[in-house]
């Protein structure tokens, strides 16, 4: 079968099985482009929000690898918009970080409402993709975000969060990350307590970023069932932000849904390598290889080009992921805008129906390709509603 009738049946099956895609960091990319002057602005550091208003998403953005005219091209039907803040920001500055950034996903709803539309339940987000809208939840990234409270946690939740990511690149004081030193042994006392608060306020328990012994504690603890919403297979690339086979293998006991990832860092293997000689080098240099700024910033003067990373690579985790959890728990997390570089055929929004059309020639059947669309990440949510 040619790709040009693959394309075509990739992109009928999107118009009638909403597209969900688990993490989507426009929301600080936004801020970053706007305090970075490439607009002409001043800084938004005090009121971020004003970072909507400044960038018209309704034209094409080369600076960026999101906008509202390739959402469409790319058939984009529910996302997940992270809320994130960098590890950096602590305590109560995190707090107030991370509802600027809720506030900013409310107020790119209201100025694009023919495109976007708040949903914070499943049904809510089906209306929307009937309606001809891309239904727009809030994922926060990160446990810092809550400065050790569950008073945050709960209302993060009634402002609209329906996932938190228990970890960044760093340890929380309750939970270990995947690119950290490990502290914890995985989740602590009170760890296990935000899980659980999770569970009953219906907030889906993200493992993404968190260390593996943290990924199975949190599987121990969850009556509901857990995303990762954006990882991809640590037997395909042994990186540690992604996910070892004994947890893919549980995920059907619990219920839940890895989202794979398109990151370079985590889908290629030489690309895994690359990164940790690069981890070393900064190192050596006294320099952070955790704070994303600090790495771009050295990355950018280190004389090692990175290695090629193409569809393919993404393809091998989507191949392995299906095998080893089983279809119906997997779905697609690109971490668009929250990476520099993404694989060839996989350069922004637009590109989904690609993806689709590969699998289709791969083998998958239509509704494989559903599952993996939108029908598991779905399930997951209203399991949680």
């Amino acid at each position: 079968m040619s790709r040009t009738t693959s394309r075509g049946r990739a992109e009928e099956l999107l118009a009638r099985v909403p597209l969900v895609d688990g993490h989507n960091d426009l929301p600080w990319a936004l801020r970053d482009l706007v305090d970075g002057g490439q607009f002409g602005e001043k800084s938004t550091a005090g009121h971020p929000a004003a970072s909507a208003s400044v960038v018209d998403l309704t034209t094409r953005q080369p600076a960026l690898q999101t906008d509202l005219v390739r959402a469409r091209e790319g058939r984009l039907g529910m996302q997940f918009w992270s809320v994130w803040i960098p590890c950096r920001l602590a305590g109560d500055a995190a707090v107030t970080a991370v509802l600027e950034q809720v506030e900013l996903v409310h107020d790119l709803a209201a100025r694009y409402p023919e495109h976007l539309r708040i949903a914070q339940t499943a049904d809510e987000a089906e209306r929307a993709f009937e309606d001809g809208r891309i239904a727009s939840l809030i994922g926060a990234e990160g446990g810092h975000s809550i400065n050790g409270s569950l008073g945050v946690l709960r209302a993060l939740r009634r402002l609209g969060v329906r996932y938190m990511t228990l970890t960044h690149n760093e340890n929380t004081p309750w939970a270990d990350s995947a690119t950290d030193e490990a502290v914890h042994g995985g989740l602590t006392g009170f760890g296990r307590e935000v899980v659980r608060e999770m569970n009953r306020i219906g907030m889906l328990v993200d493992l993404s970023h968190v260390a593996a012994t943290t990924m199975r504690d949190a599987l121990d603890v969850s009556a509901k069932p857990v995303v990762f919403s954006h990882s991809s297979c640590r037997a395909v690339a042994d990186h540690p932000r992604n996910v070892p086979d004994d947890v893919l293998e549980r995920l059907a006991g619990n219920g839940g849904v890895c989202m794979v990832t398109f990151v370079p860092h985590f889908v290629s293997q030489p690309y895994v390598e690359w990164d940790a000689r690069l981890k070393e080098a900064m190192t050596a240099a006294g320099e952070n290889h955790n704070d994303l700024d600090a790495r771009h910033r050295f990355a950018d003067t280190w004389p090692e080009p990175t290695p090629r990373v193409t569809m393919d690579d993404v393809l091998a985790h989507l191949d392995h992921a299906r095998e080893v959890a089983g279809i119906d728990h997997i779905g697609l997390g690109g971490d668009y805008d929250g990476t520099r570089q993404l694989p060839e055929g996989m350069e922004d929004v637009a590109c989904y129906p690609d993806l689709f059309a590969a699998l289709l020639d791969r083998g998958w059947s239509e509704d494989d390709c559903a599952k993996l669309a939108g029908r598991n990440a779905l399930r997951v949510l209203r399991d949680n509603d």
